[in-house]
Order: C-alpha cells, then sequence, then structure tokens
C-alpha cells in the first residue's frame, strides 16, 4: 500500500479540494474496447461541442488513425491498432496469399483490429494539478480535472506532470488544452458529449464506482466467453496515480495501446520529499548554532 498523506483520503479527490461532503458523487469513463468499431463518432461530438479546432486530418501509413494521439487539439483519439497474423490456408483459398512455405502450404495476410478511445484520465492524483502555478487546472466538485484556458500562462509544467502525456499547449496559442469531462454539461445533468455520440456504448459514462462495479462484471463474462487477455487498465484505486477518472477495458497489453505499464504520478513523494527536506534545514541550522557557539566559547 502507497503512502497517500500527501494527498488525503483514497478516491474522493472533490473533498480533498475542499468541497464539502455534499458534493456530487465522483463521475467518469468507462470505455470498453472490446465493442469499439472506431466509428470515431466520440472524436466528431467532442470537437463539435467544446469547438476543438481541426488538427489535420492525414492518415497515418496504410492506417484509418488519422489523429495519432491526444493533444491540445485532440481531446479523444480512436486509436486503431492493426496486428498482423500469420496462418496457413489451403491452396486456392482467397486472401491475402504469400509464397509458398517448404511443405508447399500458402499463406494469408490476416489483421486483427484493435481499437480504443483515449482520452485524458482524470487522475485521482492529478500531476499537472500539482504543479500548476497560476490555479488554471482546477479540482471539480464531480472529481474531474479541468483547465481554465483564460488563466493559464502557458509554463508548460503540467505538461511534464501528466504521466500519460495527454496534456498539450496548442501550437500559436501557448495555453494547455485538454478534456473537461464536459463539466459544462455535467452542471446541467447531461453527459459527455462524447458518450452520448457512442453507437456501442463502448463510451460509458456514470458514478465512477458504479462503473468499476460494471467493468469487473463485463471482464468476467468476457473471461466466461474464452477472452481471456481481457483486462481492466486504470481502476485500481492503489496505483501509482490513485486510479482514473477514466479507465478501460483492454484486450491486450497496454503498451499494445500506446498506454504505460505503469504510470506513476510525478508529485507522489511530494510531501515526504518537503518532510525531509525540512529536516535536513533543521539540522543545517543545528549545525551552523552549534558552530557558532563553539566558536564564542574559545575567544
Amino acid at each position: 500500500m502507497r503512502d497517500n498523506s500527501f494527498y488525503g483520503p483514497l478516491d474522493d479527490p472533490a473533498g480533498n479540494a475542499g468541497y464539502d461532503g455534499d458534493h456530487p458523487p465522483r463521475v467518469g469513463f468507462f470505455t470498453d474496447t472490446s465493442v469499439c468499431i472506431g466509428c470515431k463518432a466520440c472524436e466528431v461530438a467532442c470537437k463539435e461541442w467544446n469547438m476543438v479546432p481541426e488538427d489535420g486530418y492525414n492518415l497515418l501509413g496504410m492506417s484509418f488513425d488519422n489523429t495519432g494521439e491526444l493533444g491540445a487539439s485532440t481531446w479523444r483519439h480512436v486509436a486503431f491498432i492493426e496486428q498482423p497474423e500469420q496462418e496457413p490456408v489451403a491452396l486456392g483459398m482467397p486472401g491475402f496469399e504469400r509464397p509458398g512455405d517448404a511443405t508447399g502450404a500458402e499463406t494469408r495476410q490476416d489483421f486483427r483490429w484493435l481499437m480504443s478511445s483515449d482520452v485524458c484520465k482524470h487522475c485521482t492524483h492529478a500531476g499537472c494539478l500539482d504543479v500548476c502555478p497560476t490555479g488554471s487546472l482546477f479540482r471539480t466538485e464531480f472529481g474531474t480535472v479541468v483547465v481554465q484556458e483564460d488563466i493559464c500562462n502557458g509554463c508548460g509544467y503540467c505538461v511534464s506532470g501528466c504521466p500519460y502525456g495527454v496534456i498539450e499547449r496548442r501550437e500559436g496559442d501557448g495555453r494547455a488544452w485538454k478534456c473537461t469531462l464536459c463539466y459544462d454539461r455535467l452542471h446541467d445533468g447531461l453527459e459527455p458529449a462524447c458518450a452520448k455520440a457512442c453507437p456501442t456504448d463502448s463510451i460509458q459514462f456514470g458514478p465512477l464506482e458504479e462503473l468499476r462495479e460494471r467493468a469487473a462484471l463485463r471482464v468476467s463474462e468476457l473471461h466466461e466467453q474464452g477472452v481471456t487477455e481481457a483486462r481492466l487498465y486504470g481502476e485500481d484505486p492503489n496505483d501509482g496515480v490513485g486510479g482514473d477518472g477514466a479507465f478501460f477495458l483492454l484486450l491486450d497489453e497496454p503498451e499494445v495501446y500506446g498506454l504505460p505499464p505503469d504510470p506513476v504520478v510525478p508529485t507522489r513523494d511530494a510531501g515526504a520529499m518537503w518532510r525531509y527536506a525540512g529536516m535536513a534545514a533543521s539540522a543545517l541550522v543545528g549545525i551552523a548554532v552549534s558552530s557558532f557557539v563553539g566558536r564564542g566559547q574559545w575567544r
């Protein structure tokens, strides 16, 4: 169990930020990648509702992934992971055929597509929020993390403070931008635009505890169906960021999706570091005082 004394009680980021006990339950996203069809409706809905500018529509090689990664102008990113697989097939079968092997059998190039809609994780222990010097980043009553771009001074500290590489300064603007989990919609009792637009319920929105229970049941269901590679990512409150406000059901290792396998908030040891610094400073003061007193005695 890690030391959370610097942050306060686990999994109540709004309470730790000073909201009283009547604040709404923490909300977030559960993204079930096993039912994502890569339609990009979430990307479009996010851009339209939040007026996020276009970020280029260049296909990355032969991939259908035209956004590449999250950034200041990409708050939702639908990743397409194409995994080639080789399997022997009988002669004459249709497919992507290649020269035969030593036995004379032909091979066909098959692909497995893994699709996942990525987003800011709205971490319990948010490094971006910890290092912001202006208060531009703040914790909402819903437990989410939002940037007030009119206060942002473009220092970029938050960029290096994010263990997921989500937050970025916009080119030509200089200020930091990222997903707000549609904070304005939450105030009106509406779900975020991306979840509203998702046609397969791959993106599910709601109270975080309910989503975690739902996700655990979904993993058990997939395991019973023989999909043993299904696993959850970012749901554990005892991980290196205190658990994510946006977590995922994956069908492969996190690295395959471009996610860090063991994310750690850079500021997690800040409390201990300040305590040690204070102890060291006290010790130096004591040594200096002793030295000064000692000199006076020898005069």
